[in-house]
């Protein structure tokens, strides 16, 4: 009997004492595209998923439930409903114990800016509380701090947070049963924890659209479609795409920042991860476990996309750790930069003639080519498009590796942080470590005319990367480098006239491999935007044969395509100073009159050859078949007529007159470049030209 009367004094009792304060909360962070998708939510200091709302964007209708559900006089009493503190202290009374409350949304309020003991002092302090804040509040800003302060599980602090963790929406556009839904959380988040008791929740919503329903917020109609409404919860996280980007992001945050629009673009991000992982898989056999990518703007040096690794979460190829950022050798990926100081010098052209052949330099350093052949003397134009080892050498010799680690610290490869005669020449065949992020953007200098930008993540707040604005190369010489990087017929010796560097627009491209497969690149660049592709392990193990042309070259390759779809860009432009000439192939000089083989040839007019004199030998280029590929399989298109299905026979070599054979037969014409028409079989290819000879095998499938 003396529990009851406790129990009914206690309730009558609340509105007559004093107490609490307000509470102050840091919301979290949310991190967004440029779009103003959301893309990472983190937890506040507090610990809690934190977004604060204003009351006006938030759903009438979760007005409307919390009201029904919790205090349906909320808009008459003066912080404590008299009537049901009399209601629930006459049921507590009947049954000995408590279980029916009166707390007011006011209350809640008070309770949940200061946690008050379940006693009769705590909910007489709590009562008061309440009074005090309906003489400093008006109602409407009561409702915005209740619902930005109410608790609704899984670390949700608000309706804003809780609104698009549980249904990626925003409290704004909670339909009806979505708004229910939420405000019955309110009672027990634990309790009806919908990610562990989801029909225990649903039931509890219905019970919330009934007392809608009961005090006249919504009709039947309203209510029934409401309750038939099937609920799906988004997730059982917080947004959390772009993983190693927001990592990056997250210790550079101003802290009063608490919407931070980054310069991603979600979609492409998606997609950008999609490509990786495919791609990944498919090189599987050939022990590739990883990948990672980035893309940015030219223009601002803005990061589009950042893929760190094919899979986050899977920890068996270590997916946390950062590919964009990690330190690998870039191998040939740094070989512009290597011609671009030389033709900034002067010490050459993209004509000049260097020899590949068998060379030692200082130190006894010996390197050897992709394909182990030597070529001859070859331009700087095919020996940089076909990424040649040794020319490569000899171009950094001519400039000396101090003056080309000072440009490549320029570049913003602050990694390469040991002294010059560390690297020594083999710093041109990328024997330093470099981050993807780094030399992806040290491409995009090229592409915005040779100025160096530090990279951009966010735009509100402005958030770069450490460094400062600083010209690598003229407008010229990063031109002529941009032409030859996009030279298809160029690098055809090498990659073949179809590799996936070659896209039917304006696009220049370069990879590197590093030393025993461990590591390839594949780097390519618009006038709008660059691609950075690393293929490779994090256990610095061997992939099986794996280049930059057959592992990053896919992924450039479709990345390219679609960025082009969504972010055109126009031709590469022309600075003034560009001048294009006949040029003697034998000498790498402009062409006099004498000059038997002949091509335009592009300079910057600072730096302009002197005339052939004409007076000099024949330097045939090794003979080479540039179409077909060796092993191509092509089939036969039954809808297409048999008589318009040809195959291109191409050769590079420099005098067009050469002698081609298939199977053993000569076959009809001396031209360099011939169309055959296609017939079935497995067929061996053969050309001779000046006592050279270069042959392989393709097949046509009916």
């Amino acid at each position: 009997m003396k529990k009851r009367w406790t129990l009914l004094l206690s309730l009558l009792l609340l509105p007559c004492l004093a107490g609490g304060e307000e509470a102050f909360l840091l919301p979290s962070k949310q991190i967004y595209d440029r779009y103003g998708a959301p893309i990472r939510g983190f937890l506040s200091k507090n610990n809690t998923y934190y977004l604060p709302v204003s009351l006006n964007e938030v759903s009438p209708w979760l007005i409307a439930a919390a009201v029904a559900a919790e205090d349906k006089r909320f808009f008459t009493h003066a912080g404590v409903d008299i009537r049901a503190v009399l209601r629930a202290a006459w049921q507590n009374t009947k049954e000995g114990e408590i279980v029916s409350g009166a707390s007011t949304i006011t209350q809640q309020l008070a309770r949940a800016v200061e946690p008050y003991p379940k006693t009769l002092w705590g909910k007489t302090r709590e009562a008061l509380s309440a009074l005090k804040i309906e003489r400093k509040m008006t109602k409407e800003e009561i409702l915005e701090e209740y619902f930005n302060l109410l608790e609704l599980g899984n670390l949700t602090q608000g309706v804003e947070a809780a609104s698009r963790f549980y249904f990626n929406t925003q409290a704004a556009d909670l339909s009806l049963s979505q708004a229910a839904f939420l405000a019955g959380l309110a009672k027990s988040p634990t309790y009806y924890n919908p990610l562990k008791h989801f029909a225990r929740a649903l039931k509890r919503r219905d019970w919330v659209l009934k007392k809608m329903l009961d005090n006249g917020f919504i009709d039947e109609e309203m209510y029934a479609l409401a309750v038939s409404e099937k609920l799906e919860l988004r997730s059982a996280a917080r947004p959390f795409d772009a993983s190693h980007f927001t990592q990056l992001l997250q210790p550079l945050l101003p802290q009063e920042s608490k919407d931070i629009f980054s310069t991603l673009d979600r979609d492409l991000q998606l997609y950008a991860e999609q490509v990786v992982k495919n791609y990944i898989v498919r090189l599987t056999e050939q022990n590739v476990t990883n990948g990672a990518v980035v893309v940015l703007e030219n223009a601002t040096g803005a990061v589009l996309a950042y893929v760190g690794s094919a899979d986050f979460y899977n920890t068996q190829n270590s997916g946390q750790v950062d590919g964009a950022r990690a330190l690998r050798q870039p191998g040939s990926a740094l070989k512009p930069f290597v011609y671009g100081l030389a033709l900034e010098r002067g010490n050459l052209t993209p004509a000049s003639l260097l020899a590949d052949e068998d060379t030692f330099f200082e130190g006894g350093f010996r390197p050897r080519n992709y394909d182990e052949n030597y070529h001859g003397l070859v331009s700087v134009r095919r020996a940089l498009a076909c990424s040649y080892n040794i020319p490569a050498v000899k171009a950094a010799e001519l400039s000396g590796p101090y003056n080309l680690l000072a440009l490549l610290r320029r570049a913003g490869f602050e990694s390469l942080n040991k002294a010059a005669d560390f690297y020594g020449l083999g710093l041109s065949l990328g024997n330093g470590e470099v981050r993807l992020l780094d030399l992806t953007n040290a491409y995009a200098s090229l592409a915005r005319g040779g100025v160096y930008k530090p990279v951009l993540f966010a735009a509100n707040p402005i958030i770069r990367a450490p460094g400062r604005e600083a010209r690598l190369f003229t407008p010229q010489t990063a031109y002529l480098l941009t032409d030859i990087l996009a030279d298809n017929n160029a690098r055809a010796p090498a990659f073949g006239l179809n590799s996936p560097l070659f896209l039917p627009f304006p696009f220049a491209a370069k990879t590197g491999t590093s030393k025993d497969y461990k590591d390839n690149f594949a780097i390519g660049y618009t006038a709008r935007w660059t691609v950075g592709v690393w293929v490779g392990n994090f256990n610095a193990t061997s992939m099986q044969k794996v280049s930059g042309i057959t592992g990053a070259g896919p992924i450039l390759h479709d990345l390219a395509v679609y960025l082009q779809e969504k972010y055109p860009a126009e031709p590469f432009s022309v600075p003034d100073g560009i001048v294009r000439a006949p040029t003697c192939l034998d000498s790498g000089l402009l062409a006099g009159e004498n000059c038997p083989h002949t091509q335009e040839g592009v300079f910057d007019a600072a730096h302009l050859p002197g005339i052939c004199p004409g007076k000099h030998k024949v330097v045939l280029q090794t003979l080479k078949i540039t179409s077909p590929a060796d092993k191509d399989i092509f089939k036969i298109d039954p809808s297409v007529p048999l008589a318009s299905q040809a195959v291109k026979w191409q050769a590079l070599c420099a005098v067009d007159n050469c002698t081609w054979k298939l199977n053993g037969h000569i076959q009809a014409g001396s031209a360099c470049q011939n169309w055959w028409p296609l017939k079935v079989g497995k067929h061996t290819l053969s050309v001779s030209c000046h006592g050279e000879t270069d042959s392989l095998t393709f097949e046509v499938l009916p």
